[in-house]
């Protein structure tokens, strides 16, 4: 599907998936950790960590001082899931859990103060609200996608 959300889903769309990424972000590097951590069969988890490696979200290096043992590693695109998560998180503890009720709550390292919500903000460095912000049609759109959304696009993109 011509739809970077739905691309990013065909990456990490199940909720084995994410929750990988989520223990990565931990610490986890073995096979076994994730193994323990999630309760995951062995076969689900190998075949999630090999599309992840597949995909580029993980890379296996070698850790073995005697003889070949691999652990799972962040890639820079897996790094760059940090925001994903977090927005899930934070969305999570919001809107599902409730405030007070965060299982985890994330801090800066350099100040020990919890992070501030995530926003989107303008060039500006303002936030910008759902109404502020307007879909046109990017470089890699094809016909189809631009029917399909044609009625939800900014009426100077179409």
């Amino acid at each position: 599907m011509n739809c970077s959300v739905a691309q990013a889903l065909e990456v990490l769309g199940d909720w084995w998936t994410l929750l990988i990424v989520r223990d990565a972000f931990m610490g986890m590097r073995r096979f076994s950790d994730f193994q323990e951590s999630l309760g995951i069969s062995k076969n689900v988890l190998a075949q999630r960590l090999s599309h992840l490696v597949e995909r580029g979200v993980f890379e296996l290096v070698d850790v073995g001082e005697h003889g070949t043992h691999y652990e799972y590693a962040l890639t820079p695109m897996g790094r760059d899931l940090a925001v994903v998560l977090t927005a899930l998180r934070q969305w999570a503890d919001r809107w599902v859990l409730g405030p007070g009720n965060e299982p985890l709550v994330v801090h800066d390292r350099r100040t020990g103060r919890p992070i501030p919500p995530l926003r989107i903000c303008g060039e500006d460095g303002q936030p910008l609200r759902g109404r502020d912000m307007e879909l046109r049609p990017g470089p890699g759109i094809t016909a189809e996608t631009l029917a399909r959304y044609r009625d939800y696009l900014s009426p100077s993109a179409k």
